[in-house]
């Protein structure tokens, strides 16, 4: 063995960084350098213990870059998982914050054992270093500095306490920010959760298209890229109702045997129920609230707002008794 004249010898592991645009699958891969409360996984990048990080060594070469991450829950995703005691896991939501480089990007929402959220932002040339550390943390709505004291106070009590723990990091998009993305003016509501404008919960498949139930009475608004669906400035959120599942309806009408009466019920409940309502909009960075406008027409509310672009926004809907929220479609003006 030959020593070099400096503190690196010839047994020094190269380090080899990640060249966009790349897809990476696995937490062993070299460029993956650092980890903090984050599982490497051999199938998907990793597993949080609870809120962490994971920093990768990348060859941006001085040019933006495009990050996109998909995110998933499953059964293990519960606090305690990694000790071989995991705690009961619940059915309240989780609202994780996605943050870069010590910034906030995007907020998530993960509601139910299988469900899978995506996630996208850019990181200006100037945001990479000159090793080429890109950091990515994932932490609960109520850790960290940057988040405003109103939306932890509303939220506190309707969320997971540990909102991070076991959540999968299943995927990590390193990529050139695209010069133009086609994107239609109107997507329906589970197109704008994969386009990573909304998120309401996280989808069970991510092939899945058509109306998404707003099951935690909440929903988040992303900033959004730019040239891609909702960067025009505002956008129309459809908001619509749907009749609860029997086992959601008081114990009197679950003892109905017919399904035919049950359908009768439910049509005549939607009928006479009216659109969602928006309680408030929140700036998630500052807790202010957001100016926006409602219009309902029977069962339907349309929501529009100015695209955000800073931060996201915490979006509270109430439904009828009998009824739940979803959200039909968005449309970008």
């Amino acid at each position: 063995m030959t020593g070099s004249t400096g503190s690196d010898t010839d047994l020094d592991q190269v380090i080899l960084p990640a060249i966009p645009p790349v897809h990476l699958l696995s937490g062993q891969v070299p460029s993956l350098q650092v980890t903090d409360r984050l599982h490497r996984g051999s199938h998907i990048v990793g597993r949080f213990e609870t809120s962490g990080l994971a920093g990768f060594k990348v060859a941006a070469q001085g040019r933006p870059l495009r990050v996109l991450l998909t995110l998933s829950a499953d059964d293990r995703s519960v606090s305690g998982w990694h000790t071989g005691k995991p705690a009961a896991g619940g059915p309240l939501t989780r609202l994780v914050q996605i943050r870069s480089q010590g910034r906030l990007r995007q907020c998530v929402l993960l509601k139910g054992r299988r469900s899978h959220a995506k996630v996208a932002f850019d990181l200006a040339a100037e945001e990479i270093p000159d090793d080429g550390l890109v950091c990515i943390e994932a932490l609960d709505i109520m850790e960290g500095d940057g988040i405003g004291e109103e939306v932890r106070r509303i939220v506190s009590g309707r969320l997971a306490p540990d909102g991070v723990a076991g959540v999968r990091l299943d995927k990590v998009v390193f990529d050139e920010p695209p010069e133009v993305d086609f994107d239609p003016d109107t997507l329906d509501g589970s197109r704008c959760e994969l386009s990573t404008l909304i998120s309401a919960g996280g989808l069970a498949n991510l092939n899945r298209q058509g109306v998404r139930v707003l099951r935690a009475g909440m929903f988040v608004v992303n900033p959004v890229l730019k040239d891609t669906f909702g960067a025009t400035g505002r956008v129309t959120l459809r908001l619509g109702t749907k009749a609860e599942p029997a086992s959601l309806i008081p114990a009197s009408w679950r003892r109905v045997n017919s399904e035919l009466r049950w359908l009768r019920h439910a049509t005549k409940k939607l009928l006479g129920t009216a659109g969602p309502r928006v309680d408030r909009v929140l700036n998630v960075r500052d807790g202010e609230a957001v100016e926006f406008e409602q219009r309902a027409c029977g069962n339907v509310t349309e929501l529009e707002l100015s695209s955000p672009t800073t931060s996201p926004l915490l979006v509270f809907v109430a439904s009828g008794r009998g009824a739940q929220a979803t959200l039909e479609s968005g449309t970008s003006h």
